[in-house]
């Protein structure tokens, strides 16, 4: 049984010799706990997956398998850099699952954001538990699980751990961040190499851009969300403002305005951009953009963006506004 408390001893991974002794010394424990056999890894992309993917491909190699699932609901870019940097760069053992026209059609006309919520996370088990299915000799199954997820629950993250498994496919876990804190796992992340902009990447929630295109999705308007929010999250880099704001992403409701266009009427959708700070995230506030990098956004989005033909900034704080839409 893997130790779950913390030692009141264990100092603060804050720099890279630290990472690098932390680093070795998980190498050492993951090939005492694994030895000769096979470990799966569902590898979202996100910061958690991505490091305790590097620390295993260093610990046990090809040993490692790890599965992406691409449900069409990741931001632009975000299932080519996972391929890029894990089998191109790393020779990791990747099975890349295309699932966009899967879980598009299951989503298909649902509007009400917890059931969006649920069928995404069932069908992710669906698809994980296929792929489980195809390998042989698969004997532990690896987890992103951070300390906060320990204290805040019984260590059951909902969209890491795969916790619906059937039965006949339980292994024994294999969670070697479980005892670091969020900035702790993004310095051990720098120290195995992986980009900087993969282990900052900001907070995003594990149904991804389904609770950001609102009510019930369809590809054109989910299209024009990944695209606007490409945009924001470009000029905020450029701009200086992608480590100053805690957060920031664009939400696509599901109804029209009337707008004009090489002097003509038509409908768009508005983009609702939403950037804010937290240290805790039960609180926030709303970050101060200039206007002429808004004004400059909104030209860029309603000029690029099929479909889009509004841009507003959401003002509310938390409390009264959570921090998502859905």
């Amino acid at each position: 049984m893997q130790n779950n408390v913390r030692p009141e001893s264990m100092e603060r991974i804050t720099t890279k010799a630290l990472a690098d002794a932390f680093i070795d010394e998980q190498v050492k424990e993951i090939r005492a706990q694994v030895g000769d056999k096979k470990v799966l890894l569902a590898l979202s992309g996100g910061v958690d997956s991505s490091v305790v993917a590097a620390l295993l491909i260093k610990a046990i190699g090809k040993q490692l398998v790890c599965v992406h699932v691409n449900h069409g609901l990741l931001r632009k870019g975000e299932p080519e850099q996972v391929v890029k940097v894990f089998r191109d760069e790393m020779d990791a053992n990747l099975v890349y699952v295309d699932a966009v026209d899967r879980f598009l059609d299951k989503l298909a006309g649902v509007a009400e954001p917890e059931k969006k919520r649920k069928i995404i996370g069932a069908e992710f088990i669906r698809v994980f538990e296929e792929e489980a299915r195809k390998q042989e000799g698969i004997s532990f199954l690896a987890q992103g699980t951070i300390y906060p997820d320990i204290l805040e629950s019984d260590g059951v993250k909902a969209h890491h751990n795969v916790g619906g498994l059937p039965d006949d496919l339980q292994f024994e876990l294999v969670e070697p961040v479980r005892l670091l804190f969020k900035d702790e796992v993004r310095v051990v992340g720098e120290a195995l190499g992986l980009p900087h902009g993969m282990v900052y990447r900001q907070p995003f929630p594990g149904p991804g851009l389904g609770v950001r295109c609102l009510g019930a999705i369809t590809r054109d308007r989910l299209n024009a969300l990944r695209e606007a929010d490409a945009i924001l999250r470009e000029e905020f880099d450029k701009n200086g403002l992608a480590g100053k704001v805690w957060q920031y992403f664009i939400s696509v409701p599901d109804f029209k305005s009337v707008g004009v266009k090489d002097g003509k009427r038509y409908e768009g959708w508005p983009a609702i951009i939403r950037a804010v700070n937290t240290t805790d995230a039960m609180t926030a506030t709303i970050e101060e953009i200039p206007y002429t990098l808004l004004h400059h956004i909104t030209a860029r989005i309603t000029a690029e963006v099929a479909g889009i033909n509004r841009v507003l900034y959401d003002l509310t704080p938390k409390p009264v506004g959570t921090i998502e839409w859905e």
